[in-house]
């Protein structure tokens, strides 16, 4: 835990930039020394808590066969959503997060990444509280892969905050007792009469007498760590850390120009590296070589590895290696060249193949019985479009890698470079930069690899920087959806049977090895939000999972955005259907359990502030939506349609929220806003498509984003139910925006658009 480093950095420790001669700017830290080892006991529960449901859905899927082993699986992975408890655990070890620097401040270790959303604040607020220590007296650092706080998910799925914070408080009150137990006796004082004050212990009735935190580590000379019930964790009633709304910890630095992003990463006689991309979906490398790029200025090296579909070039700028790789001479077989409408038609939910995630009683008996109301649903191509595209620069130099890159997953990337080049992983480092956005877009890994191979080739450093062109090209996308969803009233209204039929392509099973399909049977990111949490007797939720010629992937909310579209649109159906209010006909078809009243909550919060029952402006119109998982969102969007020009304006986004702990307020309202206009651009305007092989994508041109101009004002209260845990916050609000306006949208015209984006061309279309 004794820390030699320089104590005098910022309260932000990140890779220095250097200048044109390779100076640095600012004088970076020395490696870590690392911790000693000490002891730590996992309890036995924790064990069980971090494999128990994938073990228990295999073995009840062995014992039932695999249908049932889909749906326990698939139930197990709705309550994992956005960070429930229990999954993806990390370490609770305090020596793996925690050291005490020279100066007596802690510096904390996260391998959470920092790319705009905050979360090195939320999860430095968990450890100050626990820790007991001063805001200012806390030093946030981003681990990289040497160190051994290994975390092998990395940061999506907005799981960051909610699977920190319990090993997290954990390693934090280990390190408080530990100090606490050594002041003691360096003091000669029982522990109950000390208390933090600064960055030491005092005797509470002579604070005089105090002793630093540097100096009772250096007095240990071996630990004996208490075992985890043992630990006092803060009651919430306690809390003065968490909950609040705190500095964030990375904003100095990014305002005073001093983050450095994987696209600023600089070594000294580092190169640059570009790689020649290929023209269509299908397309295969058939022959390379250097063609014009030989005889090109500031080129150092051509690098072609034809079986292995590998053309690049490497120069002492970007923008040479850049003209380089276009003067090659390649040559590429274009296989099929792919129209819209064909990959449309393969984006049907019928079929074999389909994989039941929800069943309660008989849906299908129902339907068949009644007149059921049916409507399909439809959402594009996505891009995920963060500001900075993809960028690493690689050292491979004595049989050791040395990474630095844009990435939502370090430890990924490092398995992933040490498979490439067949080394073993031990030999890898990979070391995360700030990221400009990621979005889902950043667990891959891609551009590290190219860099490392070329880095390799030319026996020097060598950064490469995707343009926007590529990142929008040749990363993956959204993947588009098909819902086809059915529904019966009984006489009084109330919904009897529901059926959903969604299919879409792979976003978490482009990532995952081939036999998590045979244990999970359906792609749990492709069907958060596609299930039904309304109180319905007899329910059905099937979901397809249909290959593409187009990589398709992460994305921000997963399939939550299209799935709730197609949901809560179709709720908003069956209430007009039954002549009810949308909002009264959802409170009115809650389950009665925890969850329900939580929906509840959310949805007469939401009412409140957005004035539901009250008349809109005039020329508006209000719709509402919700989302139900660990995290509960409402909302209520107030539109207004232009007739003639077919314009959608939203103007106002009303939003209540259930995330259980807040421990950052002003950053989970951030959290709320940034997706509402994502989501908003995403309902109106977003979409991307296939022509003649290839995605009809160029640059922001071709895929607009929604201005400032068109930006909706976004109102937002968070809603305390007693949750004692925080659950995910960097997701979940955008579920149900695309419903929320739709739903306006039928409101003020009495027609009803069911294909996103909602364009001018698609309302004119709908009025007609």
């Amino acid at each position: 835990m004794r820390q030699e480093r320089d104590s005098s950095e910022g309260v932000e420790a990140q890779a220095r930039p250097t200048d044109a001669n390779g100076e640095e700017v600012k004088a970076a830290k020395g490696d870590p020394v690392p911790p000693r080892k000490r002891r730590w006991r996992l309890s036995r529960r924790g064990f069980l808590i971090g494999v128990g449901a994938a073990a228990a859905g295999v073995a009840v899927g062995a014992y039932f066969g695999r249908p049932v082993l889909h749906e326990i699986m698939a139930e197990s992975m709705a309550g994992a959503e956005h960070g429930a408890s229990g999954f993806m655990q990390l370490p609770s070890e305090p020596p793996l997060w925690l050291e005490v620097m020279e100066d007596s401040r802690i510096r904390l270790s996260l391998t959470k990444v920092e790319m705009g959303q905050g979360v090195h604040t939320s999860i430095a607020q968990i450890a100050a509280e626990e820790l007991g220590i001063g805001w200012e007296d806390l030093v946030v650092e981003q681990a990289d892969t040497s160190s051994d706080l290994v975390d092998s998910f990395g940061t999506g799925g907005s799981f960051s905050v909610a699977t920190s914070y319990g090993p997290l408080r954990l390693a934090a009150a280990g390190m408080r007792s530990l100090l606490r137990r050594e002041a003691a006796a360096v003091l000669k004082e029982p522990e109950a009469a000390l208390r933090v004050e600064g960055r030491g212990f005092v005797v509470a009735d002579s604070p005089e007498k105090r002793a630093d935190f540097y100096s009772l580590v250096g007095a240990i000379t071996s630990w004996d760590l208490p075992e985890e019930e043992e630990l006092r964790l803060k009651h919430a009633d306690e809390f003065d850390v968490i909950g609040q709304s705190v500095a964030r910890v990375d904003i100095p630095d990014k305002v005073t120009g001093q983050a450095v992003y994987g696209y600023d990463m600089r070594v000294p006689n580092m190169l640059y590296g570009a790689v020649a991309r290929p023209p269509t979906l299908e397309a295969k490398l058939v022959s390379a070589s250097a063609g014009e790029a030989a005889g090109m200025e500031g080129v150092e090296e051509i690098v072609i590895d034809v079986d292995s579909g590998f053309a690049g070039v490497v120069a002492n700028s970007r923008s040479a290696a850049w003209s380089a790789v276009k003067a090659m001479e390649t040559e590429w077989d274009e296989g099929h060249l792919w129209q819209q409408e064909e990959i449309e038609a393969l984006i049907e939910p019928d079929g074999e193949g389909g994989i039941t995630i929800q069943r309660e009683g008989n849906a299908a008996g129902v339907l068949g019985k009644e007149t059921p109301i049916t409507a399909t649903y439809r959402s594009p191509f996505a891009v995920q479009a963060p500001l900075e595209a993809p960028a690493a620069l690689a050292d491979v130099q004595d049989g050791q890698v040395t990474v630095w890159v844009s990435t939502q997953s370090q430890e990924r990337a490092k398995g992933l470079i040490a498979e490439a080049f067949g080394v073993e992983a031990d030999t890898v480092r990979v070391v995360p930069t700030y990221l400009g956005g990621g979005f889902g877009s950043k667990l891959d890994t891609g551009v590290a690899i190219e860099a490392a191979r070329l880095s390799e080739a030319v026996g020097a450093p060598v950064h490469v920087g995707w343009d926007r062109v590529e990142a929008m090209l040749h990363g993956y996308l959204r993947p588009p959806t098909k819902s086809v969803l059915s529904g019966a009233l009984d006489g009084n209204g109330r919904i009897i049977a529901m059926e959903h039929r969604q299919g879409s392509s792979d976003v978490a099973f482009s990532f995952m090895p081939d036999f998590m399909e045979l244990v999970m049977g359906a792609d749990f990111g492709a069907t958060i939000g596609a299930r039904i949490s309304y109180d319905v007797p007899n329910r059905t939720v099937t979901a397809w999972r249909k290959t593409l010629p187009v990589w398709t992937g992460w994305w921000r909310g997963l399939g939550l955005f299209a799935n709730t579209f197609a949901v809560e649109s179709f709720v908003d159906e069956l209430a007009e259907a039954a002549g009810a209010d949308p909002l009264q006909f959802r409170l009115d078809h809650l389950p009665d359990s925890p969850a329900g009243g939580r929906m509840g909550a959310v949805l007469e919060a939401v009412a409140e502030l957005s004035g539901w029952g009250n008349a809109p402006p005039a020329g508006r119109a209000r719709g509402i939506a919700c989302f139900a998982s660990n995290t509960v969102v409402a909302q209520v969007a107030e539109v207004s349609v232009d007739a003639e020009s077919g314009e959608i304006t939203v103007h106002d986004v009303a939003c209540a929220v259930d995330c259980g702990l807040v421990v950052n307020p002003d950053g989970a309202k951030a959290q709320i806003e940034g997706n509402v206009m994502w989501g908003v651009g995403s309902t109106l305007i977003e979409q991307a498509y296939v022509k003649d092989g290839r995605l009809a994508l160029n640059n922001f041109e071709s895929y607009p984003l929604l201005t400032m101009g068109d930006a909706p004002n976004v109102r937002s209260v968070l809603v305390d139910t007693g949750i004692k845990t925080p659950y995910g916050m960097g997701e979940p609000p955008i579920g149900p925006v695309g419903a929320a306006v739709a739903n306006a949208f039928t409101a003020a015209t009495g027609r009803r658009i069911r294909t996103l984006p909602m364009t001018p061309a698609r309302v004119l279309d709908a009025l007609a």
